[in-house]
């Protein structure tokens, strides 16, 4: 995959990222400003603030993106459904649902699908990202969740939550585009917090960057590139 050469290139990559239970007023608008003044493709948070960043965040390009299921992904079908009805009407352009990561390891396939087709039937032709917990899962766990999520009408796969034992890893990106081939989503995200990181993210494959260090990436590579020049 070709990487990017420029800060702006880069940050077409990133969804700036404030999922922290204690974000504030006051450090959403500051996201979302950040967002702004250097082009990122998203801001990711949490349900109760996508009104906001949607108001805020109105005469930009930058899309505004919930997580649903979050983060641990076992809560009720219907509860995720509903959640994803409310982000929707909220103003969420994006969801990135949790997989029911223990339905899952209990081999009840048809749970996994029909939970993931119904989040992605309430979205209503939004954008849906599945996000796998890799850092839990067997190889053969994330072979069968990436078949689900192939099935379930989603668009994109994503590493992590970032609330996990561990994050995003070069091997699990390059396993997932592999499994889900070239043409589909993959979000890498969980512990990228530097310009190097997030390019070897790209290059194993990833085509979106989930980071709450977004400014730090995208003036690291920065640094890089004048260093270089």
């Amino acid at each position: 995959m070709k990487l990017p050469t420029s800060p702006l290139e880069l940050a077409g990559y990133i969804e700036h990222t404030l999922l922290r239970a204690d974000a504030t007023h006051a450090a959403i608008e500051r996201l979302c400003e950040e967002a702004r003044c250097h082009h990122f493709r998203c801001v990711c948070v949490n349900g109760s603030w996508v009104s906001l960043a949607r108001e805020l965040l109105s005469e930009s390009a930058v899309k505004v993106v919930t997580v649903v299921g979050f983060p641990l992904g076992a809560m009720d079908a219907d509860a995720k459904r509903y959640e994803t009805e409310v982000a929707i009407d909220c103003g969420a352009h994006e969801i990135d649902v949790v997989l029911n990561i223990g339905r899952l390891k209990d081999g009840n396939h048809a749970f996994v699908l029909r939970e993931l087709r119904d989040v992605v039937e309430a979205a209503d032709e939004r954008l849906v990202k599945v996000i796998l917990e890799t850092c839990c899962l067997t190889r053969a766990e994330k072979e069968e969740a990436c078949r689900l999520v192939l099935d379930s009408g989603a668009q994109f796969v994503k590493t992590s939550t970032g609330f996990g034992p561990s994050g995003a890893t070069i091997d699990d990106v390059r396993l997932l585009r592999q499994l889900v081939g070239d043409k589909f989503g993959l979000k890498a995200a969980g512990g990228i917090r530097d310009a190097e990181t997030a390019c070897a993210m790209i290059e194993a494959g990833a085509n979106r960057i989930g980071t709450s260090s977004g400014v730090a990436i995208v003036v690291g590579l920065s640094g890089k590139t004048t260093d270089a020049s």
